[in-house]
């Protein structure tokens, strides 16, 4: 008895150790380190990637959905932020919302002779192209040209960075790079017109965007 009395603060200490090493937390391999970063051509990673809109619904309340599975390039140099340029191509078709029933009305095909709703019936692929970019520490301002139903108008993005560093190798072992970005359009700019003023022409976007090298 006296020796499981002796050996028990031991196994107390080694159960606590045990335990406190499992929760021991463990490091993430992308980091808000721009050090991290490095030149060249990266490709979009689709299943991280999305666009998230916002619009105001009779003021009673905001309404949003996703676009995803993107695809593009983003030419970066950490040395000449100026000179990054980013080309974005995103499948309206695949729009998405809490709502089956929203979700078909905005790809709800357009009565003949007339204009859809939304973005009818197969719609064309939305493409983001950049023309400038102005740097300040870790945000840009990303200025670029959206073709979107159709209609081509300039777009201004504030983006930031979210992170970098390399993919554990069970995952591909690529250098990835992260950002966030914020922006404002009007629908109507693009013939997307439908329900104005009830439901708003300002559109509220809120990219989460990670390309791979």
């Amino acid at each position: 008895m006296r020796l499981i009395h002796a050996a028990l603060p031991a196994l107390l200490l080694t159960g606590a150790a045990g335990i406190l090493i499992a929760q021991a937390p463990v490091a993430t391999p992308g980091k808000p380190d721009a050090s991290a970063v490095t030149a060249g051509s990266y490709t979009v990673d689709p299943g991280h990637t999305l666009v998230e809109w916002t619009v105001d619904h009779f003021g009673f309340s905001p309404y949003f959905g996703l676009f995803g599975d993107a695809t593009g390039t983003l030419e970066l140099d950490p040395a000449n932020l100026a000179a990054a340029k980013v080309d974005v191509t995103i499948p309206v078709s695949k729009v998405v919302t809490a709502s089956a029933g929203l979700t078909a009305h905005l790809l709800k095909p357009a009565a003949e002779g007339g204009n859809a709703d939304f973005f009818g019936a197969n719609p064309a692929d939305a493409r983001f192209v950049s023309t400038s970019v102005v740097a300040n520490g870790e945000t840009a301002t990303i200025t670029g040209d959206l073709t979107l139903n159709g209609v081509t108008k300039p777009v201004t993005l504030e983006a930031k960075f979210y992170g970098a560093g390399k993919a554990p190798a069970m995952m591909g072992g690529k250098e990835n790079v992260g950002f966030t970005a914020t922006g404002t359009i009007k629908r109507s700019a693009f013939n997307v017109g439908y329900g104005i003023p009830m439901v708003s022409d300002d559109v509220q976007l809120k990219i989460a965007v990670a390309f791979q090298k």
